[in-house]
């Protein structure tokens, strides 16, 4: 047997928290298999643990939403209730058995929240016409703060081992991140300090009641979403040199990719975080990794572990299978609906999945 190259096999120490194995960790992924009232269904604890199972240093669950309102789309995980605790107690055990971190994300969609799902208007940082939402007070920031820090107590009391803050993807802490979308006049809008502070405050308050044996990690997107790369970088730089964190997911759609914006061409996106000063904190970037040359560029690049997406729900154990083959390289796509349920997709998982263009092989018409 071929022993697993070491860059990737190398066991990931946290300032907080318990290692990873290896420097692999499974992505949030959207799977819409969970129970209407976002309880744990069946089809998601396969998924997952099955991930964990595969070799995965830390396997972190889908979004999980903090509010009620704050749901993005059916079959949501949810962390808003207390009655979400027994069925996550289940998973974080179970994954923790296969060797494997547990790690919840925590979420709010904003005004990305559709309104036919959460039954009222959604909220974001200020009101939106496009999207129909309205602006929250600044009461109702303050209880976002609190339902997040909240949350991640949930999260701990159900065994788990830390929790990803999300603040990607246009998502509420994104939202606020943004000087587009954030028109507040508050303390939490107008420089771009004020509009970090809502995360910062979530994060300073997780630490603070989940206490120095908690991994704490935050996603950001770098670009997209109206969002200014430099301020993101500037905002990173700052979480980072404040202690704040013990890991930062940089979701770049592309880890391979330039930025989008002109003006910041001429160098890889991913390495206008790669170079900040991390201190302690570990960097792991998200966005196209398939191969186990794609990991191991990442890491030669900079990165101190990859987050897989695509590549892991084609192969729940994509792990193992470096480890025999350290030129390992993912079935081709498209691949087949059997081939999904084979890895431990659920049905509303395999049909999501086939929405995704040039994923799913598309069934045969009757009769040919």
């Amino acid at each position: 047997m071929t022993a697993l190259p070491a860059d990737l096999l190398t066991p990931l120490t946290f300032a907080h928290g318990r290692a990873m194995k290896n420097r692999l960790m499974l992505a949030p992924l959207t799977n819409l298999q969970s129970h209407v009232d976002g309880t744990m269904s069946e089809d998601e604890f396969h998924w997952l643990t099955l991930r964990a199972q595969g070799g995965f240093g830390l396997t972190m669950t889908c979004a999980a939403h903090v509010q009620a309102i704050g749901q993005g789309f059916p079959g949501q995980m949810g962390i808003w209730s207390d009655n979400h605790i027994e069925g996550l107690t289940r998973l974080a055990t179970a994954i923790k058995a296969a060797g494997s971190v547990a790690v919840v994300q925590l979420h709010h969609a904003g005004y990305r929240s559709p309104k036919d799902l959460i039954g009222t208007q959604p909220v974001g940082p200020s009101d939106d016409e496009a999207s129909g939402s309205r602006g929250l007070s600044t009461a109702e920031v303050e209880q976002v703060v609190e339902d997040f820090i909240v949350a991640a107590v949930r999260a701990k009391t159900a065994g788990f081992d830390g929790v990803e803050i999300h603040g990607a993807h246009s998502y509420i802490l994104c939202q606020f991140l943004s000087a587009g979308l954030n028109r507040r006049t508050d303390s939490y809008g107008g420089s771009a300090e004020n509009r970090g502070r809502i995360i910062v405050e979530i994060l300073r308050g997780v630490r603070e009641r989940c206490g120095p044996d908690f991994l704490l990690g935050l996603r950001l997107s770098p670009e997209r979403f109206d969002l200014d790369l430099r301020e993101i970088a500037d905002f990173a730089q700052a979480v980072m040199s404040g202690k704040l964190i013990d890991f930062l997911d940089m979701s770049l759609w592309d880890a391979f990719k330039e930025p989008a914006d002109e003006a910041y061409k001429g160098r890889s996106l991913m390495s206008y975080f790669t170079e900040l000063d991390r201190g302690a904190v570990r960097l792991g970037v998200a966005g196209k990794i398939m191969s186990a040359a794609d990991a191991r560029a990442m890491l030669a690049a900079g990165a101190d572990f990859v987050l897989l997406g695509r590549a892991a729900i084609l192969h729940h154990d994509w792990p193992h299978r470096v480890e025999t083959d350290p030129d390992f390289t993912p079935i081709s796509l498209p691949v087949t609906r059997e081939h999904l349920r084979q890895e431990g997709l659920g049905p509303a998982f395999v049909d999501y999945m086939a929405t995704w263009k040039g994923f799913v092989t598309e069934p045969e018409a009757v009769g040919a």
